[in-house]
């Protein structure tokens, strides 16, 4: 089964900007998507961005023009650039890769906190 690690939250000021990654324990094969998502206490876990199979971003509406999602398919490895932060961007973030013929696969998380 495949392990999926993230890497890169913190404790960044408003405005700032950080970068997740996440890695797979091995090559993956017949992915659907790859991509983040995240979860704030008290709130469900919501899509982030995500990145099809194709190549295709989509990005939540509240995240638009601050992040961009990109991919490394030969390693296995999905990354999310954040600028302009905000603190409303402060959540546990999950990597998730969606397989086209067996359930999806979830990092352990890694915390991001925005504040000043």
């Amino acid at each position: 089964q495949v392990q999926l690690v993230e890497s890169g939250g913190g404790l960044v000021q408003p405005g700032g900007s950080l970068r997740l990654s996440c890695a797979a324990s091995k090559s993956i094969f017949s992915v659907n998507t790859m991509g983040w998502y995240r979860q704030a206490p008290g709130k469900q876990r919501e899509m982030v961005a995500l990145i099809t199979r194709t190549g295709v971003p989509n990005y939540a509406d509240s995240v638009k023009g601050r992040f961009t999602i990109s991919r490394d398919i030969a390693a296995s490895t999905v990354s999310l650039q954040m600028n302009s932060l905000k603190p409303e961007d402060t959540a546990v973030y999950y990597c998730n890769v969606q397989f086209m013929f067996r359930a999806d696969a979830w990092g352990q998380g890694t915390q991001v906190t925005v504040s000043s």
